[in-house]
């Protein structure tokens, strides 16, 4: 036993401890939030106003921007019931769906793990050291059952209070931005905040608790203890791909319903309340890009920190039964949330946003000062919680590794996810050329952008491939697959304020939509986009990191699959792998044809409905009658729940299709090949998705000279521009960002029942 500096009391104090501030500290952002009110102040009646602590000066800036409106706020106030309303009616109907699912998949965990004994309750052998004795597979499978429900819980919990804060916040938001951009951009990031912090918590206190209640039984079988744990990740992704999937096919069919019907046909703007989807539109941002992105990063964060313990385990940490190296990953976690807390004060404390020409760099140093200081606490963690020198398992042998090595690999980890953040960055963002040159070629219409905005998304995969590609060798060359899966930590490691940035958009977004609707000034429209189109960036950068790390985590949980799974090696010159790896390669086209088809089918019932609204209401173009907006709620709800059940079922089932009938080394193939093409076509998906939507907002925001001889709004190129925005928003918001969840989903679902593959599988070998 090599002693370590932090002893076992502290990192049981330490973990709980960081979740609880984190969770404290996302309560301390939504009461500040809280203190903007959307009921009309006593003194807006009276025109009182001048009472403001600089007497007349604060007077004439609250009439200039119409503080004094209490209609507005009123207006406000309504327009933001009916988005939470929507959004939180979508969710329930969802999660009734998803439960039926997670029962059902509840019971299959727990009789296939416990049919690999033939359910015998009778101590085993253990897997990785025949001599001494574990628990039975039973108990494994039913503490695999147990985390798989939690980790399902956990997730839904998670994007279920995102979608509630980013409804509380996204008429506050508005209401703010009347007193100036800056006051707009902290209530936004605080909110983002309140999302991030909640998520990062939740997920690493329930997952110590998981691990302190399951040790009371397992005692010192290490080994059993993290093999069921690994259905922690399992619930926790599972959730995110019908969160993800479901969520996208909402919001992009009524993204684009309105926008070809409002924006196109009728050259009526963006978020007009006389357009019948445009409560839709904004109830899907919050369903889709903060409850699934918030599934997502989460389930990510599970299974990353699942395979690191499930290998550790395994290793010197495991069988010598070292509790605070064993717990690493998590303690890299908990310092992750103190970090991230303090780099939030940067943003809403410590700098004061003046201009708009300021918000991207604000959001953009929130990336680089969290970096910068996590890679500092990830060193002290690795001085203080490992010893200097300790064995991982390599794929059945022990390898010596030093304490620098491990924290090299979490280092590199943590840099590429910022490298793959400014290479989506300059791809997607309208302050630099590639977005310009998309923006241009919409002079000749809209073929040549779409030609041009494809290119753009298959060049953007080139640094972030290679950016994976070496945190991959670097991280394995020093600490096996076990360096792999804390690179993945590391990446995650500022989840907080990744996620926090990420929900930033869709509430700007959101705050916008209600601006418009409640006929605010031009002038609080323009602040609102600018917010916006920063937001839209940032959404490109965080779903950058996500399909980053689901990459990384994949690898990580597929060494975990094949050590578990008694695979020596993995040969692609074998017959049963080379079909595995070709078959896992097409699986995500086949996904992302199911799921743009899904958004095009469920767009076209919305574009006939809203059409049908504006020749057969009187009036409604004229503004004198109210569109029928439940209609197309309506629409979107059925089409997504109908039309997330298959690409659902595709993901969840090959695995169990491929191990029982084909083997554990088919599986090995595909899971392989998954991983390898998904991550190609969720980056390029992403961000030409991304690259589109900004080219659109370029040209309507005319910022330069450039842009203005491409504008205005309603002109041809702008309308070029308006359809490859169009097209873009199911590659951006609905294939793109599930793509990540298959990698990962896949690999998981494999680790979990590699028992079962490997003691039953390949029937048709067997067979044949």
């Amino acid at each position: 036993m090599v002693s370590v500096i932090l002893p076992d009391l502290g990192t049981e104090i330490l973990i709980p401890v960081c979740a609880i501030i984190g969770i404290g500290f996302s309560l301390l952002q939504w009461l500040l939030v809280s203190k903007v009110k959307l009921v009309p102040s006593p003194a807006a009646s009276n025109n009182s106003g001048a009472a403001g602590k600089n007497g007349y000066g604060d007077y004439l800036i609250e009439e200039e921007e119409g503080l004094n409106d209490h209609n507005v706020v009123l207006k406000c106030a309504e327009i933001q019931n009916a988005i939470s309303e929507g959004a939180t009616s979508f969710l329930f109907t969802e999660y009734q769906y998803v439960g039926i699912f997670m029962v059902a998949f509840a019971i299959l965990i727990f009789v296939f793990l416990g049919s690999v004994e033939g359910f015998s309750t009778k101590s085993q052998s253990c897997t990785y050291d025949p001599l001494k004795m574990c628990k039975p597979a039973l108990a494994t499978a039913g503490f695999s059952t147990v985390a798989f429900v939690l980790g399902a819980v956990t997730s839904v919990v998670s994007g279920f209070l995102g979608m509630k804060i980013a409804t509380y916040a996204n008429a506050r938001t508005t209401l703010e931005a009347r007193k100036g951009v800056g006051k707009a951009f902290i209530i936004a990031f605080r909110s983002g905040a309140v999302m991030g912090f909640l998520l990062a918590a939740n997920g690493l206190l329930v997952l110590y608790i998981t691990i302190n209640v399951f040790k009371l039984y397992y005692g010192d079988d290490w080994e059993g203890l993290f093999e069921s744990i690994t259905g922690y990740g399992l619930g926790g992704s599972s959730m995110a791909l019908f969160g993800r999937v479901g969520g996208g096919i909402y919001t992009k069919a009524a993204d684009v319903g309105a926008d070809l019907v409002g924006k196109v046909e009728r050259n009526i703007p963006e978020d007009d309340p006389r357009n019948p989807a445009v409560i839709a539109d904004n109830v899907g941002d919050n369903v889709g890009d903060i409850a699934g992105m918030g599934s997502d990063l989460f389930g990510s964060y599970a299974e990353s920190s699942c395979a690191a313990l499930v290998v550790a385990s395994i290793s010197s940490f495991g069988i010598n039964h070292e509790f605070t190296p064993m717990l690493y990953p998590l303690i890299v976690s908990s310092v992750g949330i103190i970090i991230c807390l303090i780099t939030t004060l940067f943003a809403t404390d410590f700098f004061e946003i003046k201009a708009v020409k300021e918000i991207e760099p604000a959001l953009k140093n929130q990336l680089i000062i969290s970096t910068i200081l996590m890679t500092v606490g990830v060193a002290i963690v690795s001085w203080v919680a490992l010893p200097s020198s300790f064995t991982i398992f390599n794929f059945g042998t022990q390898k010596v590794v030093k304490n620098w090595q491990l924290f090299l690999c979490v280092a590199v980890g943590l840099w590429a996810g910022l490298i793959i953040g400014f290479v989506t960055e300059y791809y997607t963002s309208n302050a630099y050329s590639p977005v310009q040159d998309v923006a241009d070629s919409c002079r000749t219409g809209a073929a040549t952008n779409v030609i041009f905005g494809l290119a753009l998304g298959y060049k953007s995969v080139i640094i972030p491939i290679f950016a994976i590609a070496a945190s991959i060798f670097v991280s394995f060359s020093f600490a096996a697959m076990y360096g792999i899966a804390v690179a993945a930590l590391g990446m995650l490691s500022t989840i907080a304020t990744g996620l926090a940035i990420d929900a930033y958009g869709p509430i700007s977004d959101n705050a916008g939509g209600i601006a418009e609707m409640a006929g605010m000034s031009h002038r609080i429209r323009e602040r609102t986009d600018a917010l916006d189109a920063a937001g839209n960036t940032t959404a490109a950068i965080g779903k950058g990191f996500a399909i980053g790390s689901a990459a990384l985590v994949s690898l990580a949980l597929f060494g975990a699959f094949v050590s578990r799974a008694s695979i020596s090696t993995v040969d692609v010159l074998t017959p049963k792998v080379f079909i595995g790896l070709i078959v896992g390669a097409m699986l995500p086209y086949w996904f992302s044809a199911m799921t743009m088809k899904s958004v095009g089918s469920a767009a076209l019932k919305m574009v006939e409905e809203v059409r049908r609204q504006f020749n057969t209401i009187p009036g409604l173009m004229e503004g004198t009658a109210k569109p029928d907006y439940a209609t197309c709620v309506k629409i979107s709800t059925d089409a997504s729940i109908k039309e997330m059940i298959p690409p659902g079922a595709l993901v969840m089932l090959t695995p169990l299709i491929v191990g029982i009938f084909f083997g554990v080394e088919t599986l090995s193939g595909v899971l392989a090949g998954s991983l390898v093409s998904g991550v190609q076509i969720a980056i390029s998906a992403s961000n030409t998705g991304g690259a589109w939507d900004n080219a659109k907002k370029y040209i309507e925001a005319g910022a330069s000279e450039h842009a203005r001889s491409l504008g205005p709004k309603g002109s041809d190129p702008h309308k070029a521009a308006v359809i490859g925005d169009t097209i873009g928003d199911p590659l951006k918001d609905t294939s793109g960002p599930s793509l990540n969840i298959l990698i990962k989903l896949m690999a998981v679902e494999s680790l979990v029942f590699a028992p079962f593959f490997a003691t039953h599988g390949g029937l048709l070998f067997k067979i044949f």
